[in-house]
């Protein structure tokens, strides 16, 4: 097989017992957990409760990609629950908190954008969730289905979807410890989020489906960061499944 860059990242960021890096962290310059726009408006969202009760086993059983979805719109309630099952804040302990889903390290380098389309009491825009304080800050007003569509490759789900999630990493929080290694663990780290989504989404009579497909530059211009140190990795779009 030719080499190409994947095939050498795999191999560069290896560890090998006699190699690994014997440097100390410098505490002094660890990253902020937490991203906030101080100057948005901000949209309360309600304390998140248990509001599914399908059993873990019945949740693993049920999910599925979902393409085709209804016009039926989701409530603050089931969103707020959606963010918080698949990233938010799960317990403090010993100073730390911790959240719904691992992280390498208990870095975090997953932040979660939201183009909303159909979300009841929640104007159409892009949003940014305030993971510490539990929250919606407001980035952009407006119809984005079209846009968001056309960065996910024409995936026409994401314009009748209610919503769509944009994870980016911030790439500095892990790469502050684990160096270029830390490309790896930022990868796995979108993976348990998104799946914590897919199947928080089951429980509540929602379907997903994840999204790798996409134009980066068009994502990361519509949320508007740089793509050098914060870009999109990953995305799924939520909504009602359509029923024929």
């Amino acid at each position: 097989m030719t080499e190409g860059i994947g095939c050498r990242f795999q191999q560069e960021t290896k560890y090998f017992p006699d190699k690994l890096s014997e440097k100390g962290l410098v505490w002094i310059s660890k990253p902020e957990l937490y991203k906030e726009y101080p100057e948005s408006k901000k949209i309360k969202l309600p304390t998140p409760e248990t509001i599914a009760d399908m059993l873990l086993s019945e949740t693993l059983k049920k999910r599925k990609s979902i393409r085709s979805f209804s016009q039926q719109s989701i409530t603050q309630k089931q969103l707020s629950y959606l963010l918080w099952a698949s990233s938010g804040i799960q317990r403090k302990e010993y100073g730390y908190e911790f959240r719904t889903a691992p992280s390498a390290g208990a870095l975090y380098p997953i932040e979660t954008y939201l183009v909303v389309n159909n979300v009841e009491e929640v104007v159409k825009g892009v949003y940014h969730y305030n993971i510490k304080a539990h929250i919606l800050e407001e980035l952009s007003y407006g119809d984005f289905r079209g846009d968001i569509t056309q960065a996910a490759m024409d995936q026409e789900m994401c314009s009748i979807a209610a919503l769509v999630f944009i994870w980016t990493a911030i790439f500095n929080r892990s790469m502050w410890k684990y160096r270029e290694r830390a490309y790896r663990y930022i990868y796995l780290d979108a993976g348990h989020i998104a799946q914590n989504l897919a199947l928080t989404a089951t429980a509540l009579g929602l379907g997903s489906c994840q999204i790798g497909a996409l134009f980066d530059d068009a994502v990361n211009k519509i949320i508007n960061v740089d793509g050098i140190e914060e870009s999109v990795i990953y995305m799924s779009v939520i909504g009602y499944p359509l029923r024929e």
